[in-house]
């Protein structure tokens, strides 16, 4: 009898290593029945699915669910999941008068949520431009169609997602990208609800075995840039440059990389308190 397990995480190219191993029944060989959600809306909207107990387990941007761990959400990061930073596009309608950075300083940022790292990230960008990042004004969008929308009627003047994902709206024209900018700290974790990892620590334990094994030998998987590059709608150059500068961890955060995030995330007032390390790491 297989044990299912709720597992969510954005529709992006970081996850396959998730994928494979799902479709390979890797999970399925030990008994567990491992469901994956797609999350278009990303962090903000997992961080409540764990809150809500509507899944077990996510994969999830390091700043959104230390925030939520901080703000009461009872979940714990059991371990960090890529550990590069993520690379922030920030972009405008292609045919906006945006030219550069500064021309976005008193302007309206989209979001997909409140809490969602869209947001988080337009305060990162904003304290790196020396602007006062409480003028900073948000138009919730909830997904990269709904900021298509507001980009482009003008209910928003720029938006910060993952380049690699908005790189085909560059190529079509419909965004342009003024600049990047990537996070601070690594970017995805791996977070589980409290009541789930105290119930079932062995199988927290069997999964991260199972997906570490693959995201080790990853990017040595034989034309892994054409099945990344076919399955998300990327030219191969694009992958492959993806693939240079994003790095997967098979460990737990570290103690002072937990303490730099925390800096962080106080600095830019995305916390208003420091958090012991044990309240948020198992």
């Amino acid at each position: 009898m297989s044990k299912t397990i709720k597992i969510a995480g954005v529709p992006e190219h970081f996850n396959l290593p998730w994928h494979m191993c799902i479709e390979d029944g890797e999970f399925d060989a030990v008994g567990i029945d491992l469901e994956w959600t797609d999350v278009p809306e990303g962090t903000g909207k997992m961080c409540q699915m764990l809150r809500d107990g509507e899944t077990d387990i996510a994969v999830i941007l390091t700043e959104g669910i230390m925030k939520d761990i901080a703000a009461g959400n009872p979940s714990k990061i059991v371990q960090v999941y890529v550990k590069s930073p993520l690379i922030w596009g920030i972009h405008v309608a292609a045919n906006s008068n945006y030219k550069t950075l500064a021309d976005l300083e008193h302007k309206k940022v989209a979001i997909s949520r409140f809490g969602s790292g869209s947001q988080l990230m337009s305060i990162v960008n904003a304290e790196n431009q020396n602007w006062d990042t409480n003028n900073l004004q948000f138009e919730v969008v909830n997904t990269i169609d709904g900021a298509v929308e507001a980009l482009t009627s003008g209910k928003a003047d720029y938006f910060m997602w993952e380049r690699f994902m908005t790189q085909p709206l560059v190529d079509q024209g419909i965004f342009r990208r003024i600049d990047d900018c990537p996070t601070p700290w690594p970017c995805f974790v791996i977070a589980v609800r409290d009541e789930f990892l105290e119930k079932n620590p062995k199988v927290i334990e069997q999964i991260l075995e199972i997906i570490n094994t693959t995201t080790e030998e990853f990017k040595i998987i034989p034309s892994i840039d054409r099945t990344l590059a076919s399955k998300y709608n990327q030219e191969v150059d694009a992958i492959q440059e993806w693939l240079k500068v994003t790095n997967w961890s098979q460990k737990q955060m570290t103690t002072p990389t937990f303490d730099k995030i925390m800096e962080q995330l106080l600095k830019l007032q995305i916390i208003d308190k420091k958090v012991a390390k044990e309240a948020i790491l198992i």
